[in-house]
């Protein structure tokens, strides 16, 4: 059971002396709920490709799953490497020492208490699938002994990569804690646990929060009265025999020794446009398309929009044919916005990903009740027939939705792909 009850410090790398071992106890595994246990390496730096990282320092923290707080005293010491040259300016600077390595005990010393606070645990932490695991199974590997199994691994990497997305820029730890303020990466192992954690959390609430009022935030979507024409931009970039490159679109193609290809992104101030917008009115209920085999690959409904939103996307269609024509295509262009009845009208693409009984919608989709309460709306499967009855004509939606391009079957424009769609019931 957990120990939710015991309070334990929350102090940085300066909780243990520079040369430390932790004395406090490894927790006793229990096997009806196992203690997830979140850890950290520090390493050397290699000089080169061929230069291994040699494992010096090691955190860890054991939580209760139900609770996420501490349920004993954290482990963490150093480990002094074979050869102290290995010993940058880097590491001194955040206190990992030539002199603090130098009485810090070997792997061999610490390899049973580390064994035992990963062994049969939940693994979690940041990037360690492909780093910090492998780290340890390198460092069992070198004294000869088994190394530790995990239950299960939460890798916070991949995770927050697909669920909270590149909001932050990249996925380091680092720009993810100064995202949420929470203060600068220190590079120590526990104090960088600790750090992911709180990263963890913060992440996971502000999902929790979009899932549950996604018509008050936002999640990165403009509203089109936020939306500034001259930030807005045609990125290009190529990929060719000599890898991926970055054009500005005034770069013509002729000037070029070698093929590529090329692709376009809409941008508003240097991130991909995403629009939202609120109380758009259906005119056209779902449509289904197939691929080549007659299995639906997408839907859309068209909607009536606003002047705002048209005068976004009438210079997002301008800009972006100019640097297609620029860049060589033939395509015949597609206006996004048609006239229906005098009216501006888009139409709102909702992605199928999947196959068979596993196809799913790629789009979010909520219900809104006359209380205003928000729900959403679970498909275990992508079913046409269910979605029809959801979107009729003259119903309200708010739409949240990226603005992408292509060009294909020598057709080209601007695509608008829905990512939440919040329908408000009848």
């Amino acid at each position: 059971p957990c120990r939710a009850g015991r309070a334990f410090s929350r102090a940085g790398p300066s909780c243990l002396g520079p040369a430390q071992e932790s004395t406090a106890q490894v927790p006793p595994l229990v096997e009806e709920e196992p203690e997830i246990t979140f850890f950290d390496v520090e390493t050397s730096m290699p000089w080169g490709p061929r230069e291994r990282r040699t494992l010096l320092e090691f955190g860890s923290i054991f939580l209760c799953p139900r609770q996420l707080v501490e349920v004993a005293e954290p482990f963490v010491t150093l480990v002094r490497p074979s050869d102290l040259g290995v010993v940058t300016e880097a590491l001194e600077r955040k206190g990992i020492t030539r002199g603090a390595l130098e009485h810090a005990p070997p792997f061999c010393d610490v390899a049973n208490n580390i064994h035992n606070v990963l062994h049969g645990r939940i693994w979690a932490g940041h990037n360690i699938i492909s780093f910090d695991s492998e780290i340890i199974r390198e460092a069992f590997a070198e004294i000869g002994r088994s190394p530790p199994e995990p239950k299960g691994m939460i890798d916070t990497l991949p995770l927050l990569t697909q669920t909270f997305g590149r909001r932050a820029g990249n996925m380091k730890m680092a720009n993810l804690a100064d995202y949420f303020n929470l203060g600068p990466q220190i590079h120590r192992s526990l104090y960088d646990v600790r750090m992911n954690l709180d990263v963890l959390k913060c992440c996971s609430t502000v999902l929790f929060l979009e899932d549950n009022f996604p018509e008050l935030l936002s999640g990165g979507f403009l509203n089109p009265n936020d939306i500034s024409l001259e930030f807005i931009q045609v990125s290009i970039s190529f990929s060719s025999c000599l890898g991926k490159r970055s054009l500005t679109s005034g770069l013509r193609t002729n000037s070029l020794p070698y093929q590529f290809e090329w692709s376009l992104c809409i941008e508003h101030n240097d991130n991909p446009l995403q629009l939202r917008c609120i109380g758009l009115r259906v005119r056209y209920e779902v449509y289904l398309y197939q691929d080549s085999e007659g299995r639906p690959n997408k839907l859309s409904i068209v909607v009536d929009i606003p002047e705002n939103l048209r005068q976004v996307l009438e210079f997002c269609d301008e800009i972006a044919e100019i640097t297609f024509r620029k860049f060589g295509s033939n395509s015949e262009w597609r206006q996004v916005i048609k006239e229906y009845g005098n009216r501006p009208s888009v139409r709102l693409n909702i992605p199928i990903v999947g196959s068979g009984d596993d196809a799913t919608y790629a789009t979010e989709i909520y219900l809104k009740e006359a209380s205003g309460n928000i729900r959403k709306k679970d498909f275990s499967k992508a079913d046409v027939a269910e979605l029809e009855f959801m979107f009729f004509r003259g119903d309200m939606v708010d739409a949240f939705f990226s603005v992408e391009l292509y060009d294909y079957k020598n057709n080209a424009g601007i695509r608008l792909v829905a990512k939440k769609l919040v329908v408000h019931c009848r």
